[in-house]
């Protein structure tokens, strides 16, 4: 791994005078739309898997085999349908929550624990970057899984926008947004404490080392992405609100958590709430440790780059 000289520049993840805010939102955009990019036809994969009442034709065994199965019947670029829609809201979704991370986990330290780190710090900046992460990324969401759902009508993701807007109403695009947050809070929560309470073991400097922020990055993903599954799978029919699930309970549209939680019980008992937790899991684990990567490189290139600038003023 490349290992920063200690007389060579800003001690790195110490947030020195050249790491602003404009360099975590650069650098957060560019992490968050690597990650989805990359690691998206796995992502289609999930949401399918999670439908409680699929097709004959989308039950699929495991994550290869259904990734193969589709682009075999559907066509080559069917698990990207909806990339664009996830790339457009995950620069900016990242680079809020990011920049928000970063500021507030220095700020709560300093309190809770004057020049060392916290991890209730940690814990606690997660779970608030993560309010602006979702209210950024949650309309986009909606639409790539609608968009991602077997037999989906939906070829552009205008005609899906449209279609919901006319068909459910503005309130659609975030009816699952309380669901995401109650996910993705404790999710959050659990993947920065796991990913920051690694660093201090792999890197206790805090220095640039690529292969530490990987295996901590992939780990915390894979630990948060299996605790978590339950309310992923109730995001899931929140967001397709899928027409088998409703029609087996009732009319009209699943509008909350608790209702979530019953169809999804009512429909396929207790498993069902962790279906789709084996694509989950490895849709995070290179999808965190190519977000933690690509974060922390542009975080300390951009960073070495201000301070050779002001060295050179």
């Amino acid at each position: 791994p490349v290992r920063q000289d200690p007389d060579s520049g800003p001690d790195y993840e110490a947030l020195p005078a050249g790491a602003t805010v404009t360099t975590h939102m650069v650098a957060g955009a560019v992490a968050g739309i690597l990650e989805h990019c990359v690691m998206y036809p796995i992502d289609c994969v999930k949401t399918r898997m999670q439908s409680l009442q699929p097709d004959p034709a989308a039950r699929y065994r495991n994550v290869l085999e259904a990734l193969w199965r589709i682009i075999r019947t559907e066509g080559l670029w069917r698990p990207m349908r909806g990339l664009n829609v996830t790339a457009t809201g995950a620069g900016p979704a990242h680079a809020l929550y990011f920049a928000c991370y970063e500021k507030l986990k220095k700020t709560l330290s300093d309190v809770i624990h004057p020049g060392g780190n916290s991890h209730i710090a940690n814990g606690a900046a997660g779970c608030v970057a993560t309010l602006l992460h979702d209210a950024a990324m949650n309309p986009a969401e909606v639409v790539k899984q609608r968009m991602q759902m077997y037999n989906s009508p939906y070829h552009r993701v205008t005609d899906c926008v449209r279609a919901v807007w006319q068909n459910e109403g503005a309130g659609a695009f975030y009816r699952s947004y309380t669901t995401q947050l109650t996910m993705n809070v404790p999710f959050q929560a659990i993947h920065f404490m796991t990913y920051e309470f690694l660093q201090e073991h792999f890197n206790p400097q805090r220095r640039y080392n690529p292969s530490s922020h990987v295996v901590s990055g992939a780990c915390a993903g894979a630990v948060a992405a299996a605790v978590t599954t339950p309310l992923d799978v109730c995001k899931t029919l929140l967001n397709t609100q899928e027409s088998l699930a409703l029609n087996s309970n009732f009319t009209g549209h699943i509008t909350g958590m608790a209702s979530a939680f019953r169809t999804v019980y009512q429909v396929g008992g207790v498993t069902a709430y962790f279906r789709g937790v084996q694509a989950r899991v490895i849709y995070q684990i290179p999808s965190t440790a190519i977000a933690w990567s690509v974060y922390e490189f542009f975080k300390y290139l951009i960073t070495k780059r201000q301070e050779e600038w002001r060295a050179g003023k």
